[in-house]
């Protein structure tokens, strides 16, 4: 299966770099802007086209990789052209094979496979996506050669469908983004005590680190630890107290979260105390 990338960003080039070394199957790249589809061509040892609908002649399968604001608009050139028996693929995370409107028509079939993974670099990414998983959703009758696709260079797949994209998202956001603003919360009271910037991390990491790797191990029930789980009243009352602002509405908030998986875990816990102290609010 011959692939062709319509963008030549961090996504791009991971992903081309990735099927170049594992499958040799890389045709090459186009881009709005000329100089990149070159960088990313001499990257991976493939091509760089200047016109799209020769790339798309000799691809069977084209990745979308640009902004996802901008993916409609490139579908909006390619369905136009010849692209019957094709694979079309866009790596949004949040957009649904969808955004190829009225593709049946074109004789081409369309998918987004986005992999669960922050890609941060055009040319060194490519060597973790082996360790992520990706989620694939789109036409029935062929999602199984984009699996194969995906296989034959070692990655790990997931059909979902298409109308739970948007929340498989936002649970993706909840465990990277949202878990950056955590740790940021969690220094800006460390410094309130007294910590310095370099203190911070030796502070974090083994904290963080280790509940990660215990929660991967065996599960967020069984790694559960700390006051509500203990169901300490007195210690989450002085922590409400001490703290202010966005901080308490984040500690408030991720602790109904914990309380849940505390009463699951101890079902003969009366946690009905700590329920309303974390359900009033405080001036």
């Amino acid at each position: 299966m011959k692939v062709g990338f319509v963008g030549a960003g961090k996504v791009g080039c991971s992903m081309g770099m990735l099927f170049a070394s594992t499958q040799h199957n890389l045709v090459g790249y186009y881009s709005r802007t000329s100089s990149s589809a070159i960088d990313a061509a001499d990257f991976t040892n493939s091509k760089h086209f200047s016109n799209l609908e020769t790339l798309i002649k000799e691809s069977d399968t084209l990745f979308i990789t640009v902004p996802d604001d901008a993916i409609a608009s490139v579908w909006n050139q390619i369905k136009h052209m010849s692209i019957a028996g094709k694979m079309i693929c866009h790596c949004s995370g949040s957009l649904s094979s969808e955004i190829f409107k009225d593709i049946d028509e074109t004789g081409a079939f369309g998918f987004s496979v986005h992999p669960l993974l922050a890609v941060s670099d055009r040319y060194v990414s490519y060597q973790e996506l082996p360790k992520a998983l990706f989620t694939i959703e789109g036409n029935e009758s062929h999602i199984g050669d984009i699996r194969e696709l995906l296989d034959l260079s070692g990655l790990k797949s997931v059909v979902i469908n298409g109308d739970v994209k948007t929340r498989y998202h936002g649970a993706a956001v909840l465990c990277s983004n949202l878990v950056v603003a955590l740790i940021q919360a969690a220094e800006d009271e460390l410094r309130i005590c007294g910590f310095s910037e370099e203190q911070l991390g030796d502070a974090i990491s083994p904290l963080l680190l280790g509940n990660v790797k215990k929660v991967l191990s065996v599960g967020t029930n069984a790694a559960l630890t700390g006051p509500i789980e203990r169901n300490d009243v007195g210690t989450v009352k002085k922590h409400l107290k001490v703290f202010d602002g966005l901080d308490k509405e984040i500690y408030q908030t991720l602790s109904k979260k914990v309380l849940t998986i505390a009463k699951e875990k101890n079902p003969e816990n009366d946690y009905s105390e700590l329920e309303l102290l974390l359900n009033t609010q405080e001036d």
